[in-house]
């Protein structure tokens, strides 16, 4: 197992970084999106993003539950994308988003860290890098930008590898 988490800003070229090293193995491929599609411009991010992918990977869409949903898809000699932490972490604290009922972010987030160990494929993991700028205002984005530098630094120490990207250029952080 190997996991390799990719940071970076928005539209800094992660997601493509990590779908080249996944080409590059030459395995067989599960992307796994955690997006849900609320609006006319997110489904054309949604859209280009799947323009972009070899149709022969498999896709499965995640939004909560993805400690589970890694476990389900694992195997030898296979290969995960989760794109992103970011969305999926968005999805389980925000108030007004479609949810089970009972979610428990901190659960969810425990289970995603106890899964990582366990899978046997090469996981790449990407998320955003949203510490770099100001505190935001409003309670419910500082609880975002929080719990997602958490969330970064928790999986950058279970890692194997860690990479920012800026510009489409990665740096090797670990």
């Amino acid at each position: 197992m190997s996991t390799h988490l990719i940071l970076g800003g928005a539209r800094s070229g992660k997601s493509a970084y990590a779908e080249r090293l996944a080409s590059a193995l030459e395995l067989p491929v599960t992307y796994i999106a955690t997006g849900q599609v609320y609006d006319d411009e997110f489904a054309k991010r949604v859209a280009h993003h799947k323009e972009r992918r070899p149709p022969y990977w498999a896709l499965v869409e995640a939004p909560f539950n993805l400690g589970q949903t890694l476990l389900d898809n694992d195997a030898p000699e296979t290969c995960l994308i989760v794109d992103c932490l970011t969305l999926w972490l968005a999805q389980c604290i925000c108030p007004d988003c479609d949810k089970p009922e009972r979610l428990d972010w901190q659960a969810e987030k425990q289970a995603l860290l106890a899964a990582l160990p366990k899978l046997q494929a090469q996981v790449f993991l990407v998320s955003n890098e949203v510490g770099m700028g100001i505190v935001p205002l409003g309670e419910i984005n500082r609880q975002f930008q929080d719990e997602q530098g958490r969330l970064n630094q928790d999986i950058a120490a279970i890692a194997n590898q860690v990479s920012f990207v800026a510009a489409g250029l990665p740096l090797k952080l670990k």
